[in-house]
């Protein structure tokens, strides 16, 4: 995973030398890695209201880097948040437990907000977004979601889909890049070649492992949110089944918003980060003022 690791700290060096701050908040799972910035909104302009990030399993907030150099300048704050084991952040001191790692990371969020977020998830951050959305509603203003996990699945289906990560080849690597974006860019030969051991980490095998049908939302549980929500799902996306948009669009509240672009695939962020970030100001743009919910 050297290619991995060295990306991500040369992006904290990117980073923090623009003023971002790389710093830990500990918990009693582990020491998660945070990137925070305040924002700097032109004069005279409204500033969005706080924005977090959220990224998927085996992941981590560096790709988050270019809608960080965006966002914060519309944004009061932007904040982006390293599950353990993950990125920066430190081992998880128990097993991973996908239930565990939401705890967690609320507790982290919990922590660390000061006021109501716009809370942007992909993938497990998606999951990991609407799970503190229910158990939170005051902190969280609204949910800006692309491609989140969580979706009710069948036993079979659902073992099926976890198998997607168990890689014993580059060239399963190679096909994964293939389903993960729309176009796969020039460096994901390089990356598929450090999937194996990027999913053989602890940390990673433990959220797939523990992973049960049981811990997936229910229509009841996603009917009930009651902020505002844009669901974003590419096209192209390959990785996670069709039936999972087909279960958000049914679950969903009436006025959640469903968008499917051209060009785009499981991570909108790699694939177009400037219409990404434009995407999000433009959602938390139109979120109430003040903290308020749906009818």
């Amino acid at each position: 995973m050297l290619l991995v690791s060295l990306a991500e700290r040369l992006t904290r060096r990117a980073l923090t030398s623009r003023g971002v701050e790389s710093r830990y908040v500990k918990t009693q799972v582990a020491e998660h890695h945070v990137y925070d910035v305040a924002g700097a909104p032109p004069a005279g302009s409204e500033a969005l209201p706080t924005i977090v990030l959220l990224h998927g399993i085996s992941s981590s907030a560096a790709v988050f880097a270019p809608t960080i150099g965006r966002l914060r300048k519309r944004a009061r704050r932007v904040l982006a948040i390293e599950a353990p084991g993950h990125g920066l952040s430190g081992a998880p001191s128990v097993a991973l437990s996908p239930q565990v790692l939401f705890e967690t990371m609320a507790e982290v969020l919990r922590r660390e907000l000061t006021e109501p977020a716009v809370l942007c998830g992909n993938s497990l951050g998606g999951a990991i977004a609407v799970s503190f959305a229910l158990a939170h509603p005051e902190l969280t203003r609204g949910l800006f979601l692309t491609s989140p996990a969580g979706a009710r699945m069948a036993g079979d289906a659902f073992r099926g889909f976890l198998e997607t990560f168990d890689f014993r080849s580059n060239q399963e690597g190679r096909a994964f890049m293939r389903r993960l974006y729309h176009r796969p860019p020039w460096y994901a030969p390089l990356v598929a070649t450090e999937l194996r051991g990027m999913f053989a980490r602890r940390a990673v095998r433990d959220v797939l492992e523990c992973a049960a049908t049981e811990r997936l939302f229910s229509p009841e549980e996603l009917g009930s949110l009651r902020m505002p929500i844009h669901l974003l799902w590419g096209k192209s996306d390959r990785l996670l089944p069709r039936q999972n948009l087909d279960f958000y669009r049914s679950s969903l509240p009436a006025h959640a918003v469903i968008e499917e672009p051209e060009n785009t695939g499981h991570c909108p962020h790699f694939d177009d980060p400037v219409a990404y970030a434009e995407r999000i100001a433009r959602f938390a743009a139109m979120v109430p003022s003040e903290h308020q919910t749906t009818p």
